[in-house]
């Protein structure tokens, strides 16, 4: 039986669909496109490949969209059908629980597999990206942080997937809280890899994390040429580049980020694109920035997609194009469905993660979005107020929920609750003392204090 690199068995697989599968190993790690090609070459060589078969079942998983992943669950199926686990190994078995777990909705049982997994087969590098992708898109920092940590000792650090190995733990490190540690690490990883855009973002955040914008700026532009085109993570590293420039007040640079590469007419209208792009947007309606016409073309967008109940965090963002847009009726309509489908939901099917995230999360931070748009304040606070520090339950990152924070903050203020804004952005500005927001709304809420006579 033929091997990978790194020796594990490849049932099913011949010696040139084993080439195809490193090549798209490769891809994946880099956010290549080009990844799915090599994994569909595989599959051409042997198309009863159990790791070709999963890969391909990954990345219909990856992407957080809903049309993608019922594809890759029929493909995924007719494998199922054909191949006999008995014939698997131990590791390919554990590979397709965790790929059919997060495919019927279970994405915290398919990031526990594979958890399981790399602790008998720590250089299994496919494992860890998906397990990593997964903590993301639950949220888990500390799983982020400790499930790239504890396999990376296992490497040997001169193995070409070693810095990629060091970006991914960059991240969790950043996002566990590690700031200066994440950007020592991140560093290196680059220093292996010029192109590891998932380590470059990783010394992103830390930097975002600081309130270290001009460091950021410098750090991007430094490395354009190698993050910001040829990949999949381009637009949300633009996306970086962008909240940068709005905390250092330069919006027309913003939006001139925004028309060239976060939303134009060539978009692809993947959801993680128009998720950032709304994200932006948003950051710029609390501000009271003029966006032009650019709210109606990213509501009609998402609109086009007509997605179903997939992924909570990708509804927040369509609720907060809607709200710009002010389509309301729209909003209020994707709430409703979404509340239709939670009743729905087999309560003796606890492990489709999506049904707790809209629940729980996604639910009431819509209705917050809606009530933010129609200046019912003190409702927005009422509804975000008992979820910020749960936020991170339905994914994302802390870069990427700061905009909930934010406007749980610019609703505390229009509410004139004073003593809670002050707590607020006492909190916020002992994380960060030198990110502008918090100095600017603490003189806005300085301010309506004195006019109100209030110490």
């Amino acid at each position: 039986m033929v091997t990978d690199r790194h020796a594990h068995p490849m049932t099913y697989t011949d010696a040139d669909a084993v080439r195809h599968y490193e090549q798209a190993l490769d891809n994946l790690l880099f956010f290549r496109a080009e990844a799915a090609t090599e994994v569909g070459a595989a599959l051409d060589v042997s198309p009863r490949s159990a790791m070709g078969n999963v890969f391909r079942a990954y990345l219909g998983l990856l992407g957080t969209e809903e049309k993608d992943a019922a594809e890759a669950a029929t493909a995924f199926g007719t494998f199922r059908r054909d191949v006999s686990p008995a014939g698997l190994t131990p590791r390919e078995r554990m590979h397709v629980e965790a790929a059919s777990a997060w495919l019927d909705g279970d994405m915290h049982e398919a990031g526990r597999i594979l958890a399981g997994l790399v602790v008998t087969y720590p250089k299994d590098a496919l494992a860890l990206a998906v397990g990593h992708q997964i903590d993301f898109f639950t949220g888990d920092a500390v799983l982020l942080r400790d499930r790239i940590g504890g396999a990376l000792s296992a490497w040997d650090r001169d193995d070409a997937h070693y810095g990629l190995l060091q970006g991914m733990y960059a991240f969790g490190l950043e996002e566990a809280g590690h700031y200066d540690l994440a950007e020592r690490v991140g560093l290196e990883a680059v220093e292996r890899n010029a192109r590891d855009v998932w380590g470059i973002h990783a010394v992103v955040h830390s930097y975002e994390m600081q309130g270290r914008h001009e460091d950021g700026i410098r750090y991007l532009d430094a490395r354009t040429d190698h993050w910001a085109t040829g990949n999949y993570l381009n637009v949300h590293n633009w996306w970086h580049y962008a909240l940068y420039l709005l905390e250092t007040g330069r919006t027309d640079q913003v939006l001139a980020v925004y028309d060239a590469a976060i939303h134009h007419d060539g978009s692809s209208g993947a959801a993680m694109e128009l998720l950032d792009a709304a994200a932006l947007l948003w950051r710029l309606h609390l501000a009271g920035a003029d966006t032009g016409e650019r709210w109606p073309a990213l509501a009609d967008a998402w609109a086009r997609r007509n997605d179903g109940a997939h992924y909570a965090f990708n509804d927040v963002h369509a609720v907060m194009a809607y709200v710009g847009a002010d389509r309301l009726s729209d909003a209020q309509k994707l709430i409703r469905e979404r509340e239709s489908w939670v009743r729905t939901v087999d309560p003796r099917h606890p492990g489709l993660s999506n049904a707790a995230m809209t629940a729980d999360i996604g639910l009431p931070v819509c209705r917050a979005l809606v009530a933010y748009g129609q200046r019912r304040y003190a409702e927005t606070v009422d509804l975000l107020l008992p979820l910020r520090r749960r936020f991170q339950d339905f994914g994302g990152s802390h870069a990427q929920r700061d905009a909930l924070q934010k406007t749980l903050v610019e609703a505390t203020l229009h509410a004139g609750y004073h003593d809670l804004g002050r707590t607020l952005l006492s909190e916020r500005i002992n994380l960060r003392a030198r990110c502008p927001y918090n100095q600017d709304a603490l003189a806005r809420l300085t301010r309506r204090t004195s006019t109100a006579g209030v110490d």
